[in-house]
């Protein structure tokens, strides 16, 4: 149960969600879990794994949920004791008469970035070279099929070349919500538009994934105006980032991604919205 926890634990991450996890990491006395008894949550509801059971369980379910409010800052040990009289010491009392000591290491994991490059150009690569030094995935899509290559992108988790009508249907039942940013760098104004406007269609006003666009403010304003007569809510359309990154006067692909990726980590972050 353990290892099948933690599996589940590192594909909700994959999938783009915060992750709550408490794990037994000791035990005195009559109690329901034992030590490596792990249970997660996660920021959508999804839940697996036991710790035991009963009232434990519940009220261990009940911090997970507040922590994921409160955010990975909130990670902590508990200890919980499972008697109704234990209430005023420095433990969480449990209306039980067990008697037993149980402590609980509670954590939130936080999914790393999987930026979707769609444009597989000169600036695409320098963005993915760049995630490769961070630690990040990242997966392509071009309609040219020589520029989202497994020889261009060998550590792309994933390389998507089609049209963009046959990309945006692959991503059905929320499949865009496995990466965290979507970078439109396209070489076609068209295809940005395009993924860009079904991209928002699906994702509505949700906040995963991301979404920005290199180009000039005058294309942005092409872009706007194409997603809300396509019926893009307005909340959705003003949430893309254009024009992306921070303003460090990048001119070549290299530092063009160096701005892109640290407007990303600066939202990953806090420190930027």
């Amino acid at each position: 149960m353990t290892s099948a926890t933690l599996a589940w634990v590192l594909d909700r991450l994959n999938y783009g969600e915060r992750v709550a996890l408490a794990s037994v990491v000791g035990a005195i006395g009559s109690v329901p879990g034992k030590p490596g008894a792990r249970m997660a949550v996660t920021n959508l509801g999804n839940r697996h794994g036991t710790i035991g059971g009963a009232g434990l369980e519940l009220k261990v379910e009940a911090h997970l949920g507040q922590m994921l409010v409160n955010g990975s800052s909130s990670s902590r040990v508990e200890t919980y004791v499972l008697h109704r009289d234990a209430k005023g010491q420095e433990v969480t009392a449990l209306d039980s008469l067990c008697g037993g000591r149980v402590t609980v290491s509670l954590e939130v994991l936080e999914p790393m970035p999987h930026i979707l490059i769609a444009g597989g150009g000169h600036c695409g690569q320098a963005v993915a070279a760049a995630c490769d030094n961070l630690g990040w995935s990242h997966s392509v899509f071009d309609v040219r099929n020589e520029y989202a290559d497994e020889e261009v992108y060998p550590n792309a988790v994933e390389n998507h070349s089609s049209d963009v009508e046959a990309f945006l249907a692959s991503l059905s039942d929320n499949g865009f919500m496995r990466f965290s940013d979507v970078l439109l760098l396209g070489h076609d104004w068209s295809v940005d538009q395009d993924l860009l406007i079904g991209i928002l269609l699906a994702r509505g006003e949700g906040r995963r994934p991301r979404i920005g666009a290199i180009g000039s403010r005058a294309k942005w304003k092409a872009f706007r105006e194409a997603a809300i007569s396509a019926e893009v809510t307005e909340n959705a359309v003003d949430s893309v980032r254009c024009p992306i990154g921070i303003d460090i006067g990048a001119e070549s692909p290299e530092e063009i991604a160096i701005s892109v990726c640290a407007e990303i980590l600066a939202i990953e972050k806090g420190v930027q919205e």
